[in-house]
């Protein structure tokens, strides 16, 4: 079966400070997706990368001492450092400060140029820094303040700048949003989208004066090209292969259009309105799906330097691991709404799931199978305990299936959910049965079938958890005898019943994933 390429992106993470849980967080769940594409056999381009460019990277190099370069790369390299911690497997990182990418947005410039949507005016307005961003004034604060960046007070600029005729555009959006309705995932993201839209759009700034750091305009030098125009691009740049010449055409050749982009809900407008009108202008085909998550808190309050509050993914991840952090955060936040962390929380969830309720069953059947059928996979058939396994293969057959759905729809709550479901009705088995009076009374082939039943739901219970919880899955496999690796994963058939082989050799049982004893929290 032929499965068709898929692409999808985290945003493109803007480098003026240090990677914080808020860009972890998506990056988790774009790399959870990109596995399970993987496992369904489709191929897969997981893009990540960082938006170099832009006023606030200046400054930031200035206070440090540093020329932007040197700070992007420094920072760049703490990423790719948090990205490894938490066990991102990306196959392209994309960086705006690429010669590639300059090439690209060339390219595009002089497309969409060329197509009557670029021209020069005056700007006048408050502009915010922390967005790179003119705002309107029925959207900023009393103080004049920028909703988002509370704490940074929004410059008067008057100043001439090149424009792009988003106006132009809204008929088209208006029949975009209408005829692919899962365009902006989820509904309430949609909503503010078509809210915002409604009220009119107006042409919006692409270049800034008196900014060195960044590509000039192409046919007016003494401007720069403003910095969401230069990153969206950064997309596209990320689809070359390697020895691709830079241009448009060597860019959209395969992967192209894009599936998925998985952003944050504060820069939903550059994803979900700007970025296909630009595309609409330069005449490649838009995007797919644009998908809005939350923010996140921690122990109910909005998280921030001031109030010492902020999580620090590098320690969450070195005190508990990258299955951890991984699993809390996708299957205790629905993905798409605002979310909470909380320490104690997170340990009694990983505790509760991980360790008690899968690593527990693993271990019971794992240790079952060494004392009653010598370390291997049973044979198995029909038995007087076939009505308490039935409904044990009744779940786990058709897992596959609700998981995968869910994963499709990005409810990683529910792929949790329903795997768990399976995990405590094997429990419930093991109570039910008890194996172990069945083994003393020496009814053989009801061990077997029952310990067969067992380690194949394991099986694919682990299975279907492994692109959430790589590392545990693949411990768990090893342990049932199978291989499991990131380079050659199992195919998609192991999601269905009777993948292992009587007599196979199992191995001794280890935790795969250790209980925690108890929260420390830190600020």
């Amino acid at each position: 079966m032929t499965h068709e390429p898929v692409a999808l992106t985290t945003p493109l993470y803007y480098v003026n400070d240090l990677p914080h849980i808020g860009s972890a967080y998506p990056t988790i769940a774009a790399d959870a997706l990109a596995r399970f594409y993987r496992l369904k056999g489709h191929p897969t381009l997981f893009i990540t990368g960082t938006d170099e460019h832009g006023q606030k990277i200046q400054r930031a190099a200035e206070k440090h001492d540093l020329t932007p370069q040197e700070h992007c790369d420094r920072v760049v390299a703490s990423f790719k450092a948090l990205w490894k911690k938490l066990n991102i497997r990306y196959d392209r990182f994309s960086r705006t400060t690429d010669p590639r990418h300059h090439a690209i947005v060339k390219e595009f410039f002089q497309r969409v140029y060329d197509a009557g949507d670029i021209y020069l005016s005056q700007q006048t307005g408050w502009y915010c820094v922390g967005c790179e961003e003119f705002k309107e004034e029925r959207e900023l604060l009393s103080d004049r303040h920028c909703p988002i960046h509370t704490n940074i007070s929004c410059e008067w600029r008057d100043e001439a700048n090149y424009f792009f005729r988003l106006s132009k555009y809204q008929t088209q959006l208006e029949k975009l949003y209408e005829e692919q309705p899962d365009f902006i995932q989820p509904e309430s993201r949609r909503n503010e989208v078509l809210g915002f839209v409604k009220q009119g759009l107006k042409d919006f700034s692409i270049s800034r004066i008196n900014l060195d750091w960044g590509f000039p305009v192409p046919l007016d030098p003494s401007h720069t090209i403003y910095v969401w125009f230069d990153a969206l691009l950064g997309y596209i740049t990320a689809l070359l292969e390697p020895d691709a010449e830079p241009t448009l055409a060597a860019a959209v050749k395969y992967w192209y259009p894009i599936n998925l982009h998985i952003i944050g809900k504060d820069i939903l407008r550059f994803h979900a309105v700007y970025w296909p009108a630009m595309l609409m202008s330069s005449g490649l085909p838009i995007t797919k799906h644009v998908f809005g998550h939350g923010f996140l808190t921690k122990d109910g309050l909005k998280m921030g330097k001031t109030l010492g509050n902020t999580i620090d993914p590098y320690d969450l991840v070195d005190r508990y691991g990258a299955d951890a952090v991984r699993y809390y955060f996708l299957k205790e936040i629905e993905f798409g709404r605002d979310g909470d962390f909380n320490e104690e929380r997170f340990v009694a969830i990983l505790n509760a799931d991980l360790a008690n309720s899968l690593g527990n069953l693993l271990n019971r059947s794992l240790g079952m199978a060494a004392k009653y059928c010598r370390q291997e996979v049973p044979a198995y058939g029909a038995s007087s305990v076939s009505h308490l396994i039935e409904p044990v293969i009744r779940l786990a057959s058709n897992l596959g299936d609700r998981v995968s759905q869910a994963y499709m729809s990005l409810d990683f709550r529910q792929v949790c959910e329903e795997i768990l479901s399976l995990v405590w009705s094997c429990n419930k088995l093991i109570d039910d049965a008890a194996p172990w009076q069945l083994y003393k009374a020496g009814k053989q082939d009801e061990v077997n079938a029952l310990i067969y039943a067992l380690l194949e739901a394991i099986r694919i219970t682990t299975f279907l958890l492994s692109p959430i919880t790589p590392s545990l899955s693949q411990a768990a496999y090893q342990q049932l005898g199978l291989e499991f690796s990131e380079t050659q994963p199992p195919i998609w058939e192991h999601s269905t019943w009777g993948i292992l082989r009587p007599g196979s050799l199992l191995l001794k049982p280890t935790p795969v994933f250790a209980r925690i004893e108890s929260a420390v929290t830190t600020n």
